[in-house]
């Protein structure tokens, strides 16, 4: 059972397993996305009464461009959807809504549903909840390299002054503390270019749950695997 006193402070999850749970149940691909979104309700949450302080949940990479774009329509619009019926509950929670990624990069509709939640929200002093929307690890990264390339070239910054700090502090949101838990479902052992430089010493956990079947049961379980782990951080 997990120990409310030991939580991991930072939660990372890749929400992998919609479409093989829809195709296991002989479903259409977007009722595996359905029933996803109403699993991130759940697990949100779960994770702010618990008292985690911030959950970062892998809602749309870089790469999934490629997908049909039936599909692509249909996320989105689960997504205008979800944040619209949740923004209530997020305030009523302290919940404080942020996104990262290529928000610019999104359909109009959405693009405005997530500017309005995290302006609905930014005074919220609870739970951090991070949404990456078109998002890509590496992209968090050379965006990040451009903008301390622009502090060089306009001498805010000389060369001698970068090191992990500044590039910390350029992320999409440097106000998230790096990743204690990176939990990933249905079976796949991969990072997916997922919160790259944030995990640099994250406790990876991989369930064989795909995500719409994926509880709180088995979050506090996740927890629980984390707090039996011996964190060195490269020390003995």
């Amino acid at each position: 059972m997990a120990d409310k006193k030991q939580l991991p402070g930072h939660i990372a999850i890749i929400m992998d397993g919609n479409g093989r749970w829809a195709k296991s149940r002989k479903l259409p691909r977007v009722s595996g996305h359905a029933m996803g979104a109403k699993r991130v309700t759940e697990i949100v949450q779960a994770a702010s009464d618990l008292g985690v302080k911030a959950l970062s949940l892998y809602a749309f990479s870089t790469e999934n461009w490629s997908r049909p774009q039936q599909e692509i329509s249909a996320l989105m619009k689960l997504l205008v959807f979800y944040l619209q019926r949740q923004v209530k509950k997020l305030t009523k929670n302290k919940i404080r809504f942020v996104a990262s990624g290529n928000i610019a990069g999104l359909p109009e509709t959405a693009r405005q549903v997530i500017l309005n939640t995290i302006e609905k929200t930014e005074n919220n002093r609870g739970m951090i909840f991070n949404l990456c929307v078109n998002y890509g690890g590496r992209q968090e990264i050379v965006d990040a390299c451009r903008r301390i390339a622009e502090q060089v070239v306009t001498g805010q910054k000389q060369i001698g002054d970068i090191d992990e700090a500044v590039v910390t502090g350029s992320l999409y949101y440097p106000e998230l503390a790096e990743v204690d838990l990176l939990i990933r479902t249905s079976g796949e052992e991969r990072i997916s270019n997922f919160l790259l430089w944030q995990i640099a010493y994250a406790e990876l956990y991989f369930s064989p749950v795909f995500w719409p079947d994926f509880t709180k049961i088995d979050l506090l379980a996740a927890i629980a695997d984390y707090q039996e782990r011996e964190r060195r951080f490269g020390g003995i």
